[in-house]
């Protein structure tokens, strides 16, 4: 846990940049977070610009902690999803970092972020062992944790399950695409979750994505053995994320 009280998140996605400081002793923001939309194209110097608009917005003036919808490995984006291409080489940290003054900056996965803040305020936060955040959006993002300690960019959403990567077997966009009813999506949702399971073991699984709010629906009708419960910081958790990490030191 943080000793030194607050810090400031940023969690930018394929519509918008958003950010807020937060209290470290609670994972609450401290006021309502700031959201500015993803410039379209989302290139590198378009998105550093509108996150250095954001920082000043909120009169910010120590380090940030950023999440990206990219595999991040030394603070370079290693992919991209839902922006811009031209990401994909760019040392983001560097990028950021001058963008905002050359103060001190972390940048890292977006799922990997959501997976820090809900293993640490979320509903697995009295559990040790390993633990599988799962977010069900456009794709499957993952994050793995083991006492609390990241694993960072896991990309579970791409293991193949009979020649076909998981997210599209079992992502939320997939229900909606193929008008999936709940109970046909949790058949799909469970075939990846057997085989995730069966390759490592955690010990719980945390459902998150815009359809976690809609768990009553579909986690009971799960028929994988792990206990698999919803996440509970919801659109909050990239930021909560950021902020720890940069708290933290953290640099995948």
């Amino acid at each position: 846990m943080s000793t030194r009280g607050h810090a400031f998140g940023i969690d930018i996605g394929g519509s918008g940049v958003k950010g807020a400081e937060v209290d470290l002793a609670t994972g609450l923001l401290t006021h309502e977070r700031i959201k500015i939309p993803t410039p379209q194209p989302s290139t590198p110097d378009a998105v550093a610009g509108a996150v250095a608009e954001l920082v000043a917005q909120a009169g910010w003036e120590g380090p940030v902690g950023i999440t990206m919808p990219c595999v991040v490995l030394d603070g370079h984006a290693r992919t991209a999803a839902n922006i811009d291409q031209a990401w994909i080489g760019t040392d983001a940290r560097a990028l950021f970092a001058k963008a905002l003054g050359g103060r001190e900056v972390t940048v890292l996965n977006d799922a990997d972020a959501a997976g820090l803040a809900e293993d640490c305020y979320g509903t697995a936060r009295d559990l040790h062992g390993l633990t599988l955040l799962l977010t069900f959006g456009t794709g499957i993002g993952s994050a793995l944790l083991y006492n609390g300690v990241l694993v960072p960019n896991s990309e579970l959403g791409h293991l193949k399950i009979e020649g076909v990567d998981a997210e599209d077997l079992a992502a939320a966009s997939v229900k909606d695409n193929e008008d999936l009813t709940y109970p046909e999506w949790a058949q799909r949702v469970s075939r990846v979750l057997r085989h995730i399971e069966d390759l490592f073991w955690p010990k719980v699984i945390v459902a998150g994505g815009g359809i976690s709010r809609d768990h009553e629906q579909w986690i009971p009708l799960l028929t994988n053995r792990t206990p698999v419960i919803p996440a509970v910081l919801k659109n909050t958790a990239g930021i909560v994320g950021a902020a720890m990490a940069i708290d933290a030191g953290l640099a995948p």
